[in-house]
């Protein structure tokens, strides 16, 4: 498929030892000769430069390329196979395919995608979080992160930038998919505290008491987590999502998103005027304006603490 320059590089050698010869008798040509030989020379060795640069392009092409396709075959492959229970996910380079035919409004990783994911992964987070809880302690509690719908943005927050990171990855071997699931997850959990804490003072996990832990943010068992949840997610959860988003039409899809961004927009900048309020009254300070009596009567603490049962403000403890 790929043919060495054998021809084109025994023509350039030739050419190259016609010079060296010339050079090495340079005494025996005329000035004009001399300058019309210097300036040939030149040229040439611009374009063995521009050739140089091509050709390293080129090498860097073809090994991309063969990591690629072997990475793809191995994927197809696997996804052909049969399953235990569950049939296993279908390949990335046929949900690519299919993407790039269809003109998909969400094709590749674009912001479609990448908001379809952080709505649908806040979704998700609130169910299994609300399931985990009701096996755990035998009640149903609200796992919410928003004042309204069942939203829990770390989550969310956590598959779109697991996704973004470990998207050029996802035809890799399962290392790439865990070391980049530990690394991503534990800074979007780390930020997402600090920034709870700095804004409203308040937190909503502490693993203070976990060995190996950062400042109660983080620690090492729920890095790990995060670690084994990038393999899944990257590897059966995101092909699996693909195809469903597959099916939403290029008509309503856009439609679709742009309303659903919209009201998590106004969802998430309420939800954070309600929990600073919330933290306020907490400190005793009484509302002195419109925006903070309306908070007050359409979020009080009694709802707060329906919608958030796990917040604890710092100035509490």
């Amino acid at each position: 498929m790929i043919l060495e320059p054998s021809a084109r590089q025994k023509k350039l050698e030739d050419k190259l030892n016609a010079y060296y010869f010339s050079l090495a008798n340079i005494d025996s040509l005329g000035k004009k000769e001399q300058q019309k030989l210097y300036r040939e020379i030149e040229r040439t060795i611009v374009q063995l430069e521009d050739g140089h640069e091509k050709a390293e392009e080129w090498a860097k092409f073809l090994s991309s390329s063969s990591d690629e396709l072997k990475a793809r075959l191995k994927d197809t492959i696997n996804s052909n196979k049969k399953g235990f229970i569950i049939s296993r996910a279908p390949a990335n380079g046929t949900i690519d395919y299919r993407e790039e035919k269809a003109h998909h409004f969400a094709r590749g990783l674009n912001g479609y995608k990448l908001f379809l994911i952080l709505f649908i992964g806040s979704i998700a987070g609130f169910l299994v979080e609300s399931a985990w809880c009701f096996v755990r302690h035998g009640y149903i509690e609200s796992r919410a992160g928003l004042v309204y719908g069942p939203f829990s943005p770390i989550y969310g927050i956590g598959a779109f930038f697991l996704t973004l990171m470990l998207y050029r990855y996802r035809n890799r071997g399962a290392v790439y998919s865990f070391f980049g699931g530990f690394i991503t997850g534990s800074v979007v959990e780390y930020v997402c505290s600090y920034v709870q804490e700095t804004l409203f003072g308040s937190v909503s996990w502490d693993y203070s008491n976990i060995p190996l832990n950062i400042n109660g943010r983080v620690c090492l068992l729920y890095s790990i987590f995060w670690g084994a949840l990038g393999v899944i997610w990257i590897k059966s959860i995101y092909p699996r999502l693909s195809v469903y988003v597959l099916m939403i039409p290029n008509k309503i899809g856009k439609a679709l998103v742009w309303i659903l961004l919209v009201f998590m927009l106004f969802d998430s900048v309420l939800s954070v005027f309600a929990v600073y309020r919330w933290s306020e009254r907490v400190k005793g300070v009484k509302a002195e304006s419109a925006v903070s009596v309306f908070l007050d009567n359409r979020f009080p603490d009694s709802r707060m603490e329906g919608i958030y049962p796990n917040m604890e403000f710092l100035a509490e403890k």
